[in-house]
Parts: structure tokens; C-alpha cells; sequence
């Protein structure tokens, strides 16, 4: 597996997020992003049940599994790249997921403030 080779929010070598399931925008495990990348992939979460049916009730579908997209549909407790503004939409709904710094990405920072990251980081 290739190291990334972008940094995360605390300036570091950005870690892996998941390879099981495999996440990110280039599916390569880490929360890499490069200008092809419009939802900005870069902000690992531990997934909840809440966060979940959230995304499902505003239109995004991430627990139905999808084999011809070879997407196995996730479960609470899983980690995943996901959206920096979904993040900020369920933060604002009041059921964002917890975030593992060491794997977001700095670009994270365009959107979301480093101090309202905190509040929601496991590490």
C-alpha cells in the first residue's frame, strides 16, 4: 500500500483511515485529495448509527451495499474519508461522527475550523 504522501490537520504525514472497508477518494485507505476530488473525501470518521441515517434521510445512501460500484455498505463503528461539508452538514444537525486527526486531511481546514475539530477528535 503507498504512504500518502499529503499532510493532516496537525501539519504530520497523513495516516491510513481504513482499508477495511477501503475508503477514500482514490480508494487507497488514506483521506487523499487532489483537484478531481469536488466533495473534498478528507475527513476520517468513526461512523454512528445516527450519522448514518442522517446521510441516508438527506439523500446520501452509505449503508446499502453497491457491488457494481464495489461498495459494501457501512456499518456504525467503521471508518471512512468522508466529505468535509457532509461532515459540517451533520455537525449542524447535530449528529456528526468523531474524527481521527492523525488520518484527516489539512485541506479539512478549508472548510472546517480546527477548533470545531477538536471538540469531535478521538485522538
Amino acid at each position: 500500500m503507498k504512504k500518502s504522501s499529503q499532510m493532516n490537520i496537525h501539519g504530520r504525514p497523513l495516516e491510513l483511515c481504513s482499508q477495511d472497508p477501503l475508503t477514500g477518494f482514490f480508494r487507497n485507505g488514506c483521506c487523499d485529495t487532489d483537484n478531481h476530488d469536488q466533495g473534498l473525501h478528507t475527513v476520517c470518521v468513526i461512523l454512528t448509527d445516527e450519522f448514518l441515517k442522517f446521510s441516508l434521510e438527506v439523500g446520501n445512501d452509505l449503508s446499502t451495499p453497491r457491488p457494481e460500484f464495489d461498495f459494501p455498505g457501512l456499518k456504525p463503528g467503521q471508518k471512512w474519508c468522508l466529505c468535509a461539508n457532509r461532515w459540517l452538514e451533520a455537525y449542524e444537525s447535530g449528529v456528526a461522527p468523531p474524527i481521527i486527526t492523525e488520518s484527516t486531511n489539512i485541506k479539512t481546514l478549508d472548510i472546517i475550523d480546527f477548533e470545531t475539530i477538536a471538540l469531535y477528535s478521538l485522538n
